[in-house]
């Protein structure tokens, strides 16, 4: 199957959202902007470093890299609405994990009311994703990291450590029916999307996506505000399953929800008193000085970072 046919094979499997006014087939997509204003934001994904055929289906990759991007526009406080993907895959690709990765992308996208808009396929040694999310604020200001004052509450919504989790447990060869949630996690994260634009409603005055482990991001959001962040540990919850895997690992579990980031999970800073729903959770507060501390003493630098 040749470049065109290929192309031709993934564009015939996905459906146009409302936001998308001009789909694949041209040499750019045109889509609505109803707020005047886009969000956009792009991650690569490499085989290898952040996902294995061996370990992950098709259909998985496709569904993580498009949530973690669509995660990333949400976290502006936008609601997503189209991804554009460039794609490179080796001659020898069978052609259904091709149509899984696409099933996936247009499955997680279908999530929030986003399509695959375009994008473009290459020949490559291995499998190279490089997505790039859009998004409408609907006339709200974005949430950036740089709002956050003392004396505001710091939250979160989503689930935290499970990825982490699972990873170790299929680096250790350790992936049981006891521990399929958290391999599951893994393979497949499950963003709050809809928490995004809430928070934005709420008043949140700053808020990220929680990718690379929550310390190591809660400090973004000291760095950019110019404050500290006070963690209690008491307020994330670890779940049972998760403490099995690390009695079964050796390890600690509060490492994975404190350094763990690719449940891609919400952390926002709200206004103190705001009444928050059900679905986030005060896990701390911001605080004079700077860096993030865990029960009284700074953090480090937990959580991952591809240079060090």
């Amino acid at each position: 199957m040749g470049e065109f046919g290929v192309i031709n094979r993934i564009t015939g499997r996905l459906t146009q959202g409302p936001d998308v006014l001009l789909g694949p087939g041209d040499d750019a997509a045109v889509l609505a902007a109803p707020d005047g204003r886009v969000a956009v934001t792009t991650d690569l994904l490499v085989e290898g470093r952040h996902f294995r055929r061996d370990w992950s289906s098709g259909y998985d990759i496709g569904r993580k890299a498009a949530a973690q991007n669509l995660a990333d526009v949400a976290a502006m406080g936008a609601r997503p609405t189209a991804l554009v993907v460039g794609l490179g895959i080796p001659a020898d690709t069978p052609v259904a994990w091709l149509d899984a990765l696409t099933d996936g992308m247009r499955d997680e996208c279908a999530e929030v009311g986003a399509s695959v808009a375009g994008g473009d396929i290459v020949r490559a040694d291995l499998v190279v994703l490089g997505v790039t999310a859009l998004g409408d604020l609907g006339g709200r200001p974005p949430v950036t990291r740089s709002g956050a004052r003392p004396g505001q509450l710091v939250a979160v919504t989503g689930r935290l450590g499970y990825a982490a989790a699972g990873l170790a447990l299929l680096q250790a060869g350790h992936a049981t029916e006891e521990f399929a949630e958290l391999v599951a996690a893994h393979r497949r994260p499950r963003p709050p999307y809809r928490r995004g634009p809430e928070a934005a409603e709420l008043g949140a005055t700053a808020m990220l996506d929680v990718s690379d482990g929550l310390v190591q991001d809660l400090g973004h959001i000291a760095a950019a505000s110019g404050v500290g962040v006070a963690v209690d540990p008491e307020a994330l919850p670890v779940p049972e399953t998760m403490r099995a895997a690390a009695a079964a690992l050796g390890a600690d579990p509060l490492d994975w929800v404190l350094g763990g980031g690719e449940d891609h999970a919400l952390a926002a800073v709200f206004p103190a008193g705001t009444a928050l729903p059900d679905e986030w959770r005060v896990i701390g507060r911001v605080v004079e000085g700077g860096g993030v501390q865990v029960a009284g003493r700074a953090a480090g630098r937990a959580g991952w970072d591809h240079f060090r």
